[in-house]
């Protein structure tokens, strides 16, 4: 049985490659390969100043921003920055800088007497301090909700269309003035055709609003001045206008033009 052991041989199993570079496999490193101390290191929180890394330890422990335990405070900003200066001396300048502000602070309320204003009242070490936190704080919501709104090239794209005809062509409205000119030359025209005559005639509106839209249902549109009788005299000519006026004012009609100063037309809404 052992001399049957020994003449079985196991399958050498090749070792595992470390690296491929370029199409080249590395089964083991190179001697000469250089690995910073810091090239594995991760920084899970990052912060944007020493304002920033005191708000986050005041809402990371639920700290009261007008009512600051400056000892705690203090205790745990000092434990973050000598971390900071053994790692990243030159990032640290700023932070010793509110460092020293904070135990400046500290030293200030464990005097007896704290300083008082010209109205007598006590004044507070942390007031400015406290004053700072709340402006970066509100600086930094203010910037959220900027980054939230959608930014062109970020989260959209501008796109131009192209359009060979327009779709509606506006009309210029027809104002008061236009009106009263083309009245105007309709009382100048009626004047060459007037004659004098006695009697007594009955004008309604409405029999004026009934011809007007007869004629408009026919024709589909009609000059302004084409919906006057030449041959009518004056009241027959402004019971004519003020059908006209009320068919405008009650939507049963339109006056157009096709460019300013042009003559004007009347349709059916």
């Amino acid at each position: 049985m052992s001399v049957l052991a020994e003449q079985i041989e196991l399958p050498v199993i090749p070792p595992s490659p470390v690296a491929k570079v370029l199409g080249e496999t590395w089964l083991d490193l190179p001697q000469d390969l250089y690995i910073p101390p810091d090239a594995l290191e991760v920084m899970l929180d990052a912060f944007e100043g020493p304002l920033d890394l005191l708000l986050w330890l005041i809402r990371r422990n639920n700290i009261n921003v007008l009512d600051i335990p400056m000892a705690e405070l203090t205790r745990q900003y000092m434990e973050y920055v000598e971390v900071m200066r053994r790692t990243h001396l030159e990032l640290a300048a700023e932070y010793l800088v509110m460092a020293a502000m904070l135990i400046e602070i500290k030293s200030r309320m464990l005097l007896p007497r704290p300083e008082k204003t010209e109205a007598g009242e006590e004044l507070d070490p942390r007031a400015e301090l406290v004053r700072r936190l709340l402006e970066y704080e509100q600086m930094k919501l203010a910037a959220r909700s900027l980054d939230e709104v959608p930014q062109i090239g970020r989260d959209f794209l501008p796109v131009t269309v192209w359009l060979e005809k327009l779709v509606a062509q506006r009309q210029p409205p027809v104002n008061p003035d236009d009106l009263l000119a083309a009245w105007t030359d309709i009382l100048r025209r009626a004047r060459m055709h007037a004659h004098h005559r006695i009697g007594r005639h009955e004008l309604s509106v409405r029999e004026h609003m009934s011809r007007i839209l007869r004629h408009l249902k026919e024709h589909g549109h009609a000059l302004f001045e084409d919906l006057f009788s030449q041959e009518a005299g004056k009241p027959e000519l402004l019971v004519t206008f003020l059908a006209l006026l009320e068919l405008v004012r009650e939507r049963l009609i339109d006056l157009v033009q096709n460019e300013p100063f042009a003559p004007i037309h009347a349709k059916l809404v």
